[in-house]
């Protein structure tokens, strides 16, 4: 009778420990109201080749703006937060691979490296230094600059980068938050760099490493995968998550408790 109660209670134990509350759920934990934390320096997202960027320049004169402008033409942007894509009608410059664009009236221009408002402040140099147009307004906006959310979220795909300085969460949200099955702990940013794909693995329930993560501010092109959990993982096979079910547990612990009591009675 002894054995049979220590068996009992191991099955017991096992039953209540699948129903513990996991711990690496919640984002940013131990981010507690009013506390501050250090975030990665803010990069600007900078020009690449193959960027498509829409330049216009305008004035006080707009017949005197109507040169730079000739290019115009209608453009998709990206797909929005309602998941709807966006057009937009601007001046659309293809970044050839040595990095540089053909303006109008000044030709070639070296953009690679810089931030959109580089580029505004590059051409409005130009423009003045010539005397094309003595009040030039330049105002250059990103085409084509996406980044890509795959895996164990609600709503995988493409997703414009609307602001500068997007964050990963940001990011995500878009895509809908992971599922509940998503691993949160190890989420891998995928980002080109001087050639060569780098891997960043963020931990988003660690509020430090994730705020100080060199991928915490992400940059066009980026890819984001979001990597299913092991329970996730054995739902590919029909009996893969079978032994982790809790009735089948409590099923075997009534067996084993009804062959133990035959035993020793």
């Amino acid at each position: 009778m002894k054995q049979f109660r220590i068996v009992l209670f191991a099955a017991v134990c096992a039953l209540l420990a699948s129903c513990s509350v996991p711990k690496n759920i919640t984002y940013m934990q131990g981010f507690e109201n009013g506390q501050t934390e250090q975030v990665a320096p803010p990069v600007r997202i900078t020009v690449q080749p193959d960027d498509k960027l829409a330049i216009v320049v305008t004035s006080k004169d707009p017949e005197l703006a109507v040169a730079f402008n000739l290019a115009i033409a209608q453009y998709r942007i990206g797909m929005g937060s309602n998941g709807s894509m966006s057009e937009s009608k601007a001046a659309a410059f293809t970044v050839d691979p040595n990095g540089d664009i053909d303006f109008p009236l000044i030709g070639k221009l070296h953009v690679q490296g810089l931030n959109r408002y580089g580029v505004a402040e590059l051409i409005k140099r130009e423009i003045l230094s010539r005397e094309l147009v003595m009040d030039p307004i330049v105002t250059v906006e990103y085409l084509n600059a996406r980044i890509s959310v795959l895996g164990d979220v609600n709503k995988p795909g493409q997703y414009a980068i609307e602001r500068d300085n997007m964050t990963l969460i940001q990011a995500l949200s878009l895509a809908g938050d992971l599922r509940i099955t998503g691993m949160r702990d190890n989420v891998l940013v995928v980002r080109e760099e001087g050639g060569k794909d780098i891997a960043y693995r963020v931990n988003l329930t660690d509020t430090k490493s994730l705020m100080e993560s060199p991928a915490y501010y992400l940059r066009q092109n980026d890819i984001i995968y979001v990597e299913p959990n092991p329970v996730r993982k054995r739902q590919a096979t029909e009996t893969g998550n079978i032994f982790y079910q809790p009735t089948v547990w409590a099923s075997m612990a009534s067996v084993v408790a009804s062959v133990l009591v035959v035993i020793f009675r």
